[in-house]
């Protein structure tokens, strides 16, 4: 029997309202209307659910800024609804569809802190206001729906509830129609040996949801992750706090790449389409965000958005777990309090991921260039291998992304 989402592609195009009043455009001489059309009618519209407590539905999975132009459009079609990184386009990028249906779509501005990375700069009011004004005239959006600040989050609970100058900088553009709700997203800052006293997410997320001024979050998670931030989602459902997923894949892309793990991979399904499934039918999260290149990725991954695990995709995600665990730094932090060096090996193994599995090698490297100690300063010491809690050989895999990246 039919999907009851998948609905043949002339009755998509049609109850698309004409492909959203001709208003999609801003992929077309990269890739035909046609194909993009055929990518959303496979696809289907997307099921939404409630975000947060705001009562706001969004779809299964959301989109982003920085996909493939023509894999937004076909996200359009398909009902995808928010948008991460909203404030990476311009008025010569941003999607005419948005701009046609603006209420329609929620668009999101990520703000960074100032005066250094996110790691040692500093979360500034004035700076965090002026970045949002100058992006809503950028992308010509006339206003944020949220506002994601501080952008990697708070080093710990005691910054959370000292340092209130991204809810004052927010609460100063809500009073001039400029964003609407606050959010933020979260990384691990413990053991990080440039972040005195820095607190794992799990732990700066649960004071979160108690200080009552976020409505929703962003943060690493994905298949095999660990009982805590499990614990975080289950309250965060309980509370009507948001959740959204991000870095989902851990590795699916150079899963993709094996030849021989899609060998033994179940018939029916793969690595990005287990992956989706997963995340909207057999965990407590809002909604999760996944990196997409291409329409084929979009198709594959995006229509599993909703649908329960088979016993096919309930067995390739034991094996992508048992892969990940193997090959991929889930970027928890808990070795890095041991490293004599004081090396950024999570920040580093951050960096191999998106070389690795996203495609952006520059991205990375630049990034790479700009850490004040490398991959190349760990003394193979062993001092972390004990504090791997998925046991991976730490100096091995800084020295080859060393290799890479340098």
């Amino acid at each position: 029997m039919a999907s009851k989402n998948r609905i043949g592609r002339r009755e998509f195009i049609v109850t698309s309202a004409g492909a959203l009043a001709a208003g999609l455009g801003t992929a077309c001489g990269r890739v035909p209307l046609s194909e993009i059309e055929a990518a959303a009618a496979k696809v289907g519209r997307l099921p939404q659910r409630p975000l947060d407590r705001s009562g706001r539905k969004v779809s299964l999975l959301i989109g982003a800024a920085d996909w493939a132009p023509e894999a937004i459009e076909a996200g359009i079609l398909c009902g995808v609804n928010y948008w991460h990184k909203s404030d990476k386009w311009n008025r010569d990028s941003v999607p005419p569809a948005i701009l046609k249906n603006r209420e329609a779509h929620y668009c999101e501005v990520c703000v960074d802190r100032v005066h250094g990375n996110h790691e040692t700069g500093a979360i500034d009011e004035e700076a965090h206001y002026q970045y949002v004004k100058q992006a809503v005239e950028r992308t010509g959006l006339r206003y944020f729906d949220d506002m994601l600040c501080p952008h990697f989050g708070y080093h710990n609970t005691a910054e959370l509830k000292d340092n209130r100058g991204a809810i004052r900088a927010f609460e100063r553009l809500k009073k001039e129609g400029l964003v609407r709700h606050p959010c933020l997203s979260q990384h691990n800052y413990n053991g990080n040996a440039r972040v005195p006293g820095g607190e794992d997410a799990a732990t700066v997320l649960a004071a979160v949801i108690a200080d009552g001024l976020y409505e929703h979050a962003q943060f690493f998670f994905s298949f095999g992750d660990g009982e805590e931030i499990n614990k975080f989602v289950s309250l965060a459902k309980s509370k009507g706090f948001g959740t959204t997923a991000m870095k989902t894949g851990a590795g699916t892309a150079r899963m993709q790449a094996d030849s021989e793990f899609m060998s033994k991979l179940p018939p029916g399904t793969t690595p990005h389409h287990a992956l989706a499934r997963w995340l909207t039918t057999s965990t407590d999260l809002s909604t999760a965000v996944i990196r997409i290149n291409n329409l084929d990725q979009f198709v594959d991954t995006y229509s599993g958005a909703g649908k329960p695990l088979r016993a096919a995709d309930a067995r390739a995600i034991e094996m992508m777990t048992a892969y990940a665990n193997r090959e991929v730094c889930r970027l928890c932090n808990d070795c890095m309090t041991h490293c004599t060096e004081g090396v950024a090996i999570a920040e580093i193994l951050r960096y191999e991921r998106y070389a690795t599995d996203y495609g952006e090698r520059e991205r990375a490297r630049r990034l790479y260039a700009q850490l004040d100690k490398r991959g190349d300063s760990c003394q193979v010491c062993g001092s972390c291998l004990p504090h791997c809690p998925q046991g991976l050989n730490i100096p091995a895999k800084l020295a080859s992304t060393h290799r890479l990246l340098s």
